[in-house]
């Protein structure tokens, strides 16, 4: 059930927005491990030096109010149990063209680490958003007919126009569009009318309460990550062959060299939790090494030399560590899907957040790159 947002230029209380989202610092890098990695051209969020947003942040809820949601309240969402990060978001339903269309805003900065990968690492995207431009779903473009760089007549708390950027997926459901802070003031939207939650080890259900309780009366929260995570992902049976050019080339490859039958998407989300596909090489808190973030002691039983090279393997190497990421999924039986492949996942990290954070990460993934 998608959260219900007012409409735009409907009163509400004064808040002052309070600090920005706290989100998980990031693994020391290591500088030394860094300049030994390959050279790999960015096709995934994170691959090329520079590439932001440098961590993605899954929402696996949000939480509105329809006065919007205090400072204070805001506060206290962040210090409960499990929560790991928080977006307070502004929103509004609006019409564009006539037609209804839940927008939220926040700055740029903020708000592009928690859209799906693709989205996050689409220049054109945030130059439009930049530019003041409406940001839609790709459904939502085709069933209101939006062209790009057009201009449409919108009604929110005044009326005006808003032109038209790019389609994109947003992963929230509910939300058919997003625009900037600017634009977003312009329009009326309501100040914090929301807050995306990021809180991957906790117990759904019960943290939902939690921010109900918060909230108060007339607050609403909403799953974004569905109770029972689908774990059919696609399986390439045709992939380039060769030595990969990019992070993209590299999970595919490698699951379908190395583990027939695993989905790349998985290799990928586990590439992007771990180590940003390459950008945090560690040491970690509990001295996991290179894109894959193997320990050493794993790394003995299941590293190999991969794509035709030649020595030892070699943990900083993406393309000795991606191969072997590889080969202890399917040691673990990975390769035959469904509750088999959660399991390999959990062997691989042993907490359920994880799994369904890779799988939640991974079916976005599948989305945008088939």
């Amino acid at each position: 059930m998608p959260v219900t947002l007012p409409l735009a230029g409907a009163p509400f209380p004064g808040t002052g927005l309070a600090t920005g989202p706290g989100s998980a610092a990031p693994s020391p890098s290591a500088t030394a491990a860094s300049a030994q990695q390959p050279a790999l051209p960015g096709s995934l969020p994170g691959s090329a030096p520079g590439s932001p947003p440098r961590e993605l942040i899954v929402p696996d809820l949000i939480a509105a109010a329809p006065g919007g949601v205090s400072a204070a309240q805001i506060a206290a969402i962040e210090k409960l149990g499990q929560v790991r990060a928080v977006l307070p978001i502004a929103g509004a339903r609006i019409t564009v063209n006539g037609n209804p269309v839940n927008v939220l805003a926040a700055p740029a900065a903020t708000l592009r680490p928690w859209t799906p990968p693709a989205t996050a690492d689409n220049p054109a995207v945030w130059s439009d958003f930049a530019r003041g431009d409406l940001i839609t779903t790709t459904g939502t473009a085709n069933g209101l007919g939006l062209a790009p760089g057009t201009s449409y007549p919108v009604t929110a708390g005044i009326q005006s126009t808003l032109t038209f950027g790019t389609g994109a997926l947003l992963g929230v459901p509910g939300v058919d569009g997003i625009v900037n802070e600017a634009t977003a003031q312009h329009l009326g939207l309501v100040q914090d009318v929301a807050v995306l939650i990021n809180a991957p080890a906790a117990s759904m259900d019960a943290l939902a309460g939690q921010v109900r309780g918060v909230l108060g009366g007339g607050g609403q929260v909403v799953r974004l990550v569905p109770v029972v995570i689908s774990t059919t992902l696609p399986v390439l049976t045709h992939v380039p062959s060769g030595r990969p050019a990019n992070y993209l080339t590299l999970y595919q490859e490698s699951a379908a060299h190395y583990c027939p039958g695993l989905s790349w998407t998985v290799l990928a989300a586990i590439g992007q939790i771990e180590s940003d596909n390459g950008r945090d090489m560690g040491p970690s808190s509990a001295g996991a090494l290179g894109p894959m973030q193997f320990l050493p002691s794993t790394w003995a039983a299941y590293g190999i030399t991969g794509f035709g090279d030649t020595g030892p393997p070699n943990i900083l190497n993406p393309f000795d560590a991606v191969p072997s990421a590889a080969r202890m999924l399917c040691t673990d039986g990975a390769a035959a899907g469904g509750q088999a492949l959660r399991q390999a996942i959990f062997d691989y990290n042993h907490a359920n957040w994880y799994v369904d954070e890779v799988l939640t990460l991974a079916g976005e993934y599948a989305s945008e790159y088939g």
